[in-house]
């Protein structure tokens, strides 16, 4: 029986290039597939910020952080809320991420080039009690370099592996079926796109030039999730979070389809927890788009008042970097798909950072020295483009203009500005004494505690109305689409099982595609920093077993 390569890996994101590499490694042969040009290496991980979730690493450690694997257990468990029967394999692979991110992880990436900023952020804190949702304490490394500094040593390593001869990259490879010889699945099918220069991240010809039929002893999909389909975001929206919102942001390139997932179910696998997703709360639209409706997250430090599309404040704990699903749920439930951040340029120029490597340029490029300078602008140059130039962004110098500006942006006169300088001030009237029932400005005290946020991310308390700390802004946010938190059902060794729980012949998972291990990782919430480590520790287990099975 003649084979192509010991094993095609569909995908050519972060997951189907950690994959690649253990394979080579272990000296297989590997055809490496995807739709999109080879300019689009690395997938979406090369727009990320690059944040990895780690335990009691050095960097904590330095920064005074305690930390711990139970302390870390207790939080992963609490967050993901694993309640169905299916969530068996799901939390056997929480078990596993979670002893890897508190064991070898750091070190394994380290050897492999990867470095991380000294000052560790808190994000997903939670606000509920010690078993609940959220980060017991800051644990988001952010990788040096960002997104591009986290998938260049494993694309080296595959490039490696081309040079060695070991690895062929075939690019505008659309997989459209998978099909069995002998009750495995072997052979791979699709359509060869027409050439593209596209841009990364902007969207590519689907104009078919041939076809393609490969086969291999096995097969890895690392095809990513679904953030890009809007219609088949709606299609799966959870019911426990009401209607899907009419207008959506996108947080990743229209080419994150999800249309692998169905070509893999239709082979007999097994897709869980479809209706478990993360989509963020602080989306704007970006003023200079790469893809289609193109939005970009705010990562806000806790001071921004954040109301509802009418001016109400949201309910406690739904601060600002605690709960994004909370927020969500309540979000949906009051008849408008928007929020607010009303703040000042003091509160922004400290706590305001947006996602993505291409919004993080200083991080991004490794420059200590941009990095410097940055902390030393009163707002940093991404954030303040957004304020010269975003449709979201409202800046104005006192609150009845700020209003104006608010109700314009919405063409609906939903903000009132007496009740809304009523909220300000009772809040405003809680700054002036160390003791407050406000649990926010109780938040703010307690992040300042922590030295990282009082150096970078938290602003001294403060009035939002104060003269001094103006102008005073409100932006506007949507939802904005990120990633799928169900998938492919996978057990430990990254098989993909069938609905009847036994492995599916020859076909492995990985990454988003396999909610980042087991068919949903995360459970129902996720702990941020934990998506990029996900693609890695999946595929690398995908890749390892894979070897194994056709050595």
């Amino acid at each position: 029986m003649t084979y192509d390569a010991d094993v095609i890996v569909i995908g050519a994101g972060l997951a189907g290039l950690a994959a690649t590499a253990e394979l080579v490694d272990a000296g297989r042969k590997v055809i490496l597939l995807d739709q999109e040009p080879e300019q689009s290496i690395g997938g979406q991980a090369h727009w990320s910020f690059g944040g990895m979730f780690l335990v009691d690493s050095p960097e904590q450690r330095r920064m005074r952080i305690k930390d711990n694997h139970a302390l870390a257990l207790q939080d992963w468990l609490g967050t993901a809320g694993f309640d169905r029967e299916e969530d068996t394999w799901p939390r056997r692979w929480a078990e596993a991420y979670v002893d890897f991110a508190a064991g070898e992880k750091r070190s394994w990436l380290h050897a492999q080039g990867v470095r991380f900023f000294p000052v560790v952020g808190w994000a997903e804190r939670g606000g509920y009690d010690a078993g609940g949702h959220g980060n017991s304490v800051p644990r988001f490394h952010i990788t040096w370099g960002t997104g591009p500094g986290l998938v260049e040593p494993f694309e080296r390593r595959v490039r490696a592996g081309v040079a060695r001869g070991l690895v062929q990259l075939r690019f505008r490879h659309r997989v459209t079926g998978l099909s069995r010889t002998a009750g495995a699945v072997d052979t791979v099918t699709g359509e060869i796109l027409e050439p593209s220069d596209a841009v990364r991240g902007t969207a590519s010809s689907r104009e078919a030039t041939g076809a393609f039929s490969l086969r291999a002893q096995a097969v890895i999909v690392t095809s990513g999730g679904i953030g890009g389909n809007h219609e088949l975001v709606r299609r799966q929206w959870p019911a426990r979070l009401g209607t899907p919102p009419e207008r959506l942001l996108s947080g990743v390139p229209a080419h994150v389809d999800g249309l692998m997932l169905g070509i893999a179910e239709e082979a007999g696998a097994s897709h869980i927890n479809k209706d478990r997703m993360w989509h963020y709360t602080e989306g704007i639209e970006n003023w200079d788009p790469i893809w289609s409706r193109h939005g970009i997250r705010i990562l806000p430090g806790p001071s921004s008042l954040w109301l509802d599309a009418t001016g109400r404040r949201l309910p406690v704990p739904l601060f600002p970097g605690f709960d994004t699903l909370g927020t969500l749920d309540h979000i949906m439930k009051t008849g408008h798909d928007h929020t607010w951040f009303v703040l000042n340029q003091r509160i922004i120029g400290k706590e305001f950072a947006l996602s993505g490597s291409e919004q993080n340029p200083d991080l991004t490029g490794k420059s200590v020295r941009d990095v410097i300078s940055r902390a030393r602008q009163a707002v940093p140059a991404p954030v303040k483009a957004f304020m010269d130039h975003g449709v979201d962004f409202v800046v104005e110098r006192d609150l009845s203009a700020l209003v104006r500006g608010m109700n314009a942006v919405t063409k609906e006169d939903l903000i009132d500005e007496a009740a809304l300088r009523e909220v300000i001030t009772s809040r405003d009237r809680e700054i002036a004494n160390p003791f407050t029932k406000d649990l926010q400005v109780t938040a703010i005290h307690g992040a300042r505690k922590y030295l990282g946020d009082k150096l970078i991310r938290t602003a001294a308390p403060h009035r939002i109305l104060d003269p001094k700390a103006g102008p005073l802004i409100a932006v506007r946010l949507s939802i904005l689409t990120r990633k799928s938190l169900g998938g492919l059902e996978t057990d430990l060794s990254s098989r993909v099982l069938t609905p009847g729980g036994e492995p599916l012949p020859g076909v492995y998972a990985a990454g988003e595609a396999a909610g980042f291990g087991g068919g949903g990782v995360h459970g129902y919430r996720a702990l941020e920093g934990t998506f990029l480590g996900g693609c890695v520790f999946s595929g690398r287990a995908a890749g390892r077993a894979a070897a194994r099975a056709v050595g």
